[in-house]
């Protein structure tokens, strides 16, 4: 699976691109455990999702994305503001935004993740400045559970 999040710090999610995260990882532990006989028909069916559950218990794809990006923005919140990465994930667009649903940025994804961890009054920011802080923040969000 590590391949399939190799650079996923700066992505931007939506909803329903983390949905097909999920179930492209769901298809790739299927095919890791193969299909299961049922023992009452002796019939080849595939794990339900329960099952694969309880078989690989390992983080799910999308909150491993989450994780990585609360753990880069740590250390973007450390670099000086010339920086271009800093003026890149933090700077605001010179032009208007188009009307409609506006996209989420980077920023919101990082603000929307503190405030399930019950950290989104604060300046996220400040709060990556100080390194202890900041690293049990990221335990904390490593510990979340995605439905």
């Amino acid at each position: 699976m590590l391949v399939v999040v190799y650079g996923c710090e700066p992505w931007s999610l939506t909803l329903r691109e983390e949905r097909r995260l999920r179930v492209f990882e769901n298809r790739v532990v299927r095919r890791i455990f193969r299909p299961k006989r049922d023992e009452v028909t002796g019939e080849w069916r595939k794990l339900q999702n329960e099952e694969l559950k309880d078989r690989y218990s390992s983080s799910i794809i999308v909150q491993v994305i989450k994780l990585r990006r609360i753990r880069w923005a740590g250390h973007v919140a450390c670099v000086t503001e010339g920086r271009v990465m800093y003026r890149v994930f933090v700077g605001k667009a010179e032009r208007k935004r188009p009307l409609g649903r506006p996209r989420h940025r980077w920023e919101d994804n990082i603000k929307m993740a503190l405030q399930e961890v019950e950290c989104g009054g604060m300046d996220w920011i400040e709060l990556a400045q100080d390194r202890d802080r900041w690293r049990a923040l990221v335990n904390v969000v490593m510990n979340l559970r995605v439905p």
